[in-house]
């Protein structure tokens, strides 16, 4: 029997040495019998000063002496201690939950208390939220990954325009007829095409892209065919199978089918036209079951006109055709763009940053040559540069302020123009601030003024200077 209790305090001791908690224990007469190295620290005693004495000699508004003569417990409750009996004085309260301990024959024979000392259940919690973030995190980039993420019930617009289009898409998903979108550049076309796989029965093959215009001539053959091994000084070993076998049974997005070399035109078509694939340094040709979405930022009608792209391809690609809209042409849209990229980043730092008023008027007049895809790229560097959670007209880029305000400034005169040369001088001094890192110095003689010059028109435009880390 004395084995077993001893076993059981070395057991018991080990346990309050490990914890981050406090524990104390007194028994019938309120008298302290254990009390662990962490709850003498938070209280600035040592075990000697307590343990053998009465637990209101140390806690003079202990409850543990009620929880015996009640025969209770109680679970998570707020304890703040008597000024001056804590070792630092803004640390007086924390967590505890105290009871009475019965022995075999439902005696109270003794009263525990463990208490969660208040800065380290912050750093728990902290520690928490950040694994919860972070599992959160990686759950959601997971759903997205192994969702379709392209589809027409997740592409964002309303305008009237964009939902003609997209009807258009959707019935193109049905059939395996050849689509060639055209429109600007970051107008969606790639999504788009995306969109029109993951809604049709091939959805569940591969959809191959490559950009036509962004492979060398000489490599583009076998990067669409592929090849037998030995073909070719160079060719790898066990050959290589070509993006088109790659996507049989399923879609290959051409991308910038405008910019394909003439010879490789002869062979796309051959392909199209006879359902097979040559690869080289082949002697057979190979069987494919694909559907071919292209597309392009060029006039091919124009092109076809001049001898620069094949009518016969062109006739071929463009059995489908689906005219992307610029952003320009969906101003309804525009905000709905900019908040959806905005939330991501938000989301992604954790961050709740907003676009003030006249941010969202800028946006709605400015042109956007670059559409969807500079948009996204505006938002990008002026998050990146925004101080206060709130995206200024500052923090764009001169060209979209100027714009702006050019637009907006009413009035006739010398104070309208003084109005434009103000706003368009703070652009530049933001934006040459931004390029040199936000170092005055440098900005100073960038612009070729004295930097107490610079300070002044700082202060004069409410300019204020970004620390960098």
């Amino acid at each position: 029997m004395d084995n077993n209790l001893d076993r059981y305090k070395y057991i018991f001791d080990e346990i309050l040495t490990m914890t981050d908690d406090g524990f104390i224990v007194v028994d019938r007469e309120g008298v302290v019998t254990d009390i662990n190295d962490q709850y003498c620290d938070f209280l600035g005693t040592s075990k000697e000063n307590v343990i053998g004495k009465n637990i209101k000699e140390t806690i003079s508004n202990s409850k543990m002496i009620d929880i015996m003569q009640n025969a209770c417990r109680e679970e998570g409750a707020i304890h703040k201690f008597v000024d001056g009996e804590t070792k630092e004085v803004d640390n007086r309260f924390l967590l505890v939950s105290r009871s009475c301990v019965f022995n075999e024959k439902q005696e109270v024979i003794a009263s525990v208390a463990q208490v969660k000392f208040r800065l380290q259940t912050l750093d728990c919690a902290q520690k928490l939220m950040k694994e919860y973030s972070e599992l959160e995190f990686y759950k959601e980039e997971y759903n997205k990954n192994s969702t379709n993420q392209y589809t027409f019930d997740g592409m964002i617009g309303s305008s009237k325009k964009f939902l003609g289009i997209k009807k258009m898409g959707m019935r193109a998903a049905k059939n395996s007829f050849p689509v060639l979108l055209t429109g600007e550049t970051g107008t969606g076309k790639e999504v788009f095409a995306r969109a029109i796989h993951n809604g049709s029965d091939r959805r569940n093959k591969p959809m191959v892209s490559i950009n036509c215009g962004a492979i060398p001539s000489e490599l583009l053959e076998s990067e669409l065919f592929g090849y037998e091994e030995g073909s070719f000084t160079g060719a790898k070993k066990g050959g290589k199978v070509g993006k088109f076998l790659q996507a049989d049974g399923g879609t290959i997005f051409l991308d910038e089918i405008g910019d394909m070399p003439s010879d490789m035109q002869v062979k796309l078509l051959r392909v199209l036209q006879e359902k097979e694939v040559d690869k080289i340094g082949g002697t057979e040709p190979v069987s494919v079951d694909i559907r071919v979405i292209a597309a392009t930022r060029q006039n091919l009608v124009k092109m076809v006109r001049e001898g620069k792209f094949r009518e016969d391809l062109y006739y071929r690609l463009n059995v489908i055709n689906i005219e992307m809209v610029p952003l320009r042409e969906r101003r309804e849209d525009i905000l709905i763009f900019a908040n959806y990229f905005l939330n991501k980043i938000n989301i992604e730092y954790k961050t709740t940053t907003t676009l003030s008023k006249e941010v969202k008027r800028c946006f709605q007049g400015y042109s956007w040559p670059g559409n969807i895809r500079e948009l996204d790229n505006v938002i990008r560097s002026s998050y990146a540069s925004c101080d206060e959670f709130i995206i200024q007209l500052t923090d764009l880029p001169a060209k979209m302020v100027s714009s702006h305000n050019v637009n907006s400034f009413s009035g006739s005169g010398e104070k309208m123009l003084k109005n434009m040369v103000d706003s368009y001088e703070c652009s530049i001094i933001k934006e040459v601030l931004k390029k040199c890192n936000w170092n005055c110095q440098l900005t100073a003689n960038e612009l070729g003024i004295h930097r107490s010059l610079l300070y002044k028109k700082m202060d004069k435009f409410g300019i204020k200077v970004k620390k960098m880390l």
